[in-house]
């Protein structure tokens, strides 16, 4: 048992780093696939020079993301076969074509298409250029419907039943890919990917302001990403909101992780909003616990008085690591209010005509510019984390997922994809940041084409 324990563990973390790696680039080609496409319609739309120049200057770092995308990509796809076998062989006839139709989007939509995106402008002429860039944009978002289907039907499966021999065997494709959580999960995912992508894209305007305050394109990018934050972060909030009502109804235990309760209040006394907590999963209580009373019930519940099911009111083998879901949830909210407040300081500062010239803003974007990011992985160890002991929730265990493999040979296999890992993204990044440090002009010394016709000749 301390051997499987091990080996468990080493898998799971062989995962949680590829998968680290791989959602951050795998969001940002979803978010600036869908900025392209914006840029490239406005620049049709208003035939204004300056919305071609920030998508050409954006097209080199899409494409550079796409290329490390898929080469983080790739392990994942191993990993199903080599550490996670019986996972792969009792829910294949579900999870294998959900998988196959992501393969299937991304290659045949973004790969297909991304050629003529970065080659084709003056080619094909702009508006068959434009429907290239809406086919990646709209191939990014298939992918993920694809893979989210499969990761939600994983926490609430449906349309499922049971052979003789245990697999899981696929009765209703409707309910599999439409389950309880999908469109809550759906949602929630494609905002965050949408936030990181206009942190950043904030934090690169900003930083060329802080350069040069006069340059168009810096401006651009600065306005059209705040204007994102503000208007996506509180939608944010709202579907957030709904996702946790529901997850209190289908994975109540993931919910007690998340607010640290360990033993439901007396009826009537509300739950509180834990601010700091230390949580000890060996006592099964908190130590130095910071909470505001009834707060919780407000938010959990809709009112002052609600309770919510304690984590002593589970199996002890049932309960995932407390202290990570716990932690991690609140480093994602906080998170998203320092990004609803730079969304409300970027309205009051347009309002004022001040977007442009008050550089403490213009130095705070920067400093923002992975927390959209960091948002979005923080949530995403709260949705798989507090899924454990859960591979298919309350249907198969992790445990009884993993392959007969020994700890050092996930291990050796670990170490040698962060070899790997750490050369594609230190290239990368040094590749990013040469990109990103320049002033969008700098980088477009070429002429560009008019929209005079489909040809592009003016």
């Amino acid at each position: 048992m301390e051997a499987l324990d091990s080996a468990l563990m080493a898998a799971r973390a062989q995962f949680a780093i590829t998968i680290g790696f791989h959602i951050v680039l795998a969001a940002f080609t979803i978010g600036m696939a869908n900025f392209l496409m914006v840029l490239e319609a406005m620049w049709l739309w208003r035939r204004q020079q300056v919305y071609l120049e920030v998508y050409r200057y954006w097209l080199k770092v899409f494409a550079l993301n796409v290329a490390m995308g898929a080469a983080t990509g790739l392990i994942l796809e191993y990993q199903f076969g080599l550490n996670w076998s019986r996972l792969s062989t009792q829910a294949g006839e579900i999870l294998g074509p959900l998988m196959f139709y992501e393969v299937m989007a991304a290659f045949f939509l973004e790969a297909g298409f991304l050629g003529i995106m970065v080659f084709g402008l003056r080619k094909v002429g702009p508006r068959l250029h434009f429907f290239a860039t809406c086919a990646v944009a709209f191939g990014s978002l298939v992918s993920a419907f694809w893979i989210l289907a499969a990761n939600s039907w994983m926490h609430t499966p449906a349309g499922y039943g049971i052979g003789a021999d245990g697999r899981f065997i696929a009765q209703d494709w409707w309910r599999i890919i439409f389950n309880p959580s999908f469109p809550y999960r759906f949602t929630h995912m494609i905002l965050a990917t949408f936030l990181g992508t206009a942190t950043l894209v904030a934090g690169a305007g900003a930083w060329q302001l802080l350069r040069s305050a006069d340059t168009p394109r810096a401006r651009l990018q600065l306005s059209m990403a705040l204007w994102v934050i503000a208007t996506v972060t509180p939608l944010q909030f709202v579907v957030g909101d709904l996702h946790g009502k529901h997850t209190l109804e289908v994975q109540p235990q993931k919910i007690a992780a998340i607010e640290g309760s360990w033993t439901r209040p007396p009826e009537g006394a509300g739950e509180p909003l834990r601010l700091f907590a230390l949580p000890d999963m060996n006592e099964r209580r908190n130590h130095f616990e910071v909470a505001i009373p009834r707060i919780g019930s407000l938010y959990l519940r809709h009112d002052l008085g609600g309770t919510i099911a304690a984590l002593d009111e589970f199996p002890v083998q049932d309960i995932p690591p407390v202290p990570v879901v716990f932690w991690a949830f609140r480093i994602m909210v906080g998170l998203g209010l320092l990004m609803l407040g730079v969304g409300a300081i970027g309205l009051v500062l347009r309002r004022k005509r001040r977007l442009y010239g008050t550089r403490w803003m213009h130095r705070l974007c920067v400093l923002t510019a992975p927390a959209g990011f960091l948002a979005m992985l923080s949530g995403w160890v709260v949705t798989e984390v507090g899924r454990q002991p859960f591979t298919v929730y309350g249907l198969l265990r992790t445990a009884d997922s993993l392959s007969s493999v020994s700890k050092e040979q996930v291990l050796g296999a670990t170490l040698s994809i962060l070899a790997f890992y750490l050369v594609i993204f230190v290239i990368g990044l040094w590749v990013l940041l040469r990109l990103l440090r320049e002033p969008a002009h700098e980088n477009e010394p070429e002429p560009q084409p008019t929209i005079a016709d489909e040809t592009g000749r003016p």
